[in-house]
């Protein structure tokens, strides 16, 4: 039997490596690693009468209220909020992950904002 050469052996044994360390190490599946905590705000217990309807008031109800429905878009209520959150523009514009970027000609929101509304979204739009 042919003896294979010596770097032969060394390209398979490293090819296996690389493939072991690919499957095991790009996995997460723990909510802290994810959604690390941001200091100082509280996302213990995210709702929507308490957490997310106060940050659309202070900063979307003045251009995407049932009054002034810019681009069609309601934020000053449950059922308006929630068609844009379960299509994906509410986090994409808030996030400035998407082609629109919200608030207009306002600063991102906070950190602590963005944390509460993720969760709130994760949780699936809870009316509480």
């Amino acid at each position: 039997m042919k003896k294979l050469p010596h770097t032969f052996s060394g390209i398979v044994f490293s090819g296996i490596l690389l493939a072991g360390l690919i499957i095991t190490g790009c996995t997460y599946d723990k909510e802290d690693v994810l959604y690390p905590p941001v200091a100082g705000c509280d996302t213990v217990v995210v709702t929507y009468a308490a957490s997310v309807a106060p940050i659309m008031n202070s900063s979307c109800n003045v251009c995407h209220s049932t009054t002034v429905a810019t681009a069609g878009v309601i934020t000053d209520n449950y059922e308006g909020l929630k068609i844009i959150a379960q299509d994906g523009r509410l986090w994409g514009t808030v996030s400035h992950t998407g082609a629109i970027k919200m608030p207009k000609d306002a600063p991102k929101l906070s950190d602590c904002n963005l944390a509460k509304l993720q969760k709130w979204i994760d949780a699936g739009y809870p009316n509480n």
